[in-house]
């Protein structure tokens, strides 16, 4: 099969895949010039890809390295935003005051994964958010699955004590 398209069937199969990475990612919704882009390195580099290779890990490895790359151009990096808080509507409405708590933790959980330290945030990223197995996560990274699950573990660990020193955080959870 041609790359143009093998990449146009990986385009259809893992398109909102890698849009949802890069808005957890990033913490923008605008990120389709960079999933774009990210497909388009895939395009290009498609005779460099190992075959042996997950092609779902190998294309968010790419929307990684675009992301970073965009932040690099702009000279900034940007802080993960409260993405749940622009979800669409839930299935079964909760009552306002409900909704209003739900929102209130979920910007508090994106606050405390903000302020993990950027390998803690990568992996609590592709492990927790985009929910890839060690194994994906150690390819997109570049580091053993064993340091994958002891990196999630710390850092899950770390989350938790930053959400637990969050007075706001939990005000609902009975």
């Amino acid at each position: 099969m041609e790359a143009s398209e093998q990449i146009e069937q990986w385009f259809y199969k893992y398109e909102k895949d890698i849009t949802n990475y890069l808005v957890y990612y990033t913490g923008s919704r605008d990120v389709e010039d960079m999933v774009q882009e990210t497909f388009l390195r895939a395009f290009k580099g498609f005779n460099h890809f190992r075959h042996n290779s997950n092609h779902k890990t190998w294309l968010i490895s790419i929307a990684r390295n675009t992301a970073a790359d965009s932040f690099r151009k702009k000279g900034i990096l940007q802080k993960i935003k409260t993405r749940l808080l622009e979800q669409p509507e839930m299935r079964i409405q909760p009552r306002t005051e409900d909704s209003i708590l739900w929102k209130n933790d979920l910007a508090e959980l994106y606050k405390s994964i903000n302020q993990l330290k950027p390998n803690y945030r990568d992996v609590v990223l592709l492990r927790g958010i985009a929910e890839l197995s060690s194994e994906e996560t150690a390819e997109v990274l570049g580091w053993t699955a064993n340091k994958v699950n002891v990196t999630f573990f710390r850092a899950c660990k770390k989350l938790n004590e930053n959400l637990k020193g969050s007075e706001e955080f939990g005000q609902s959870i009975g």
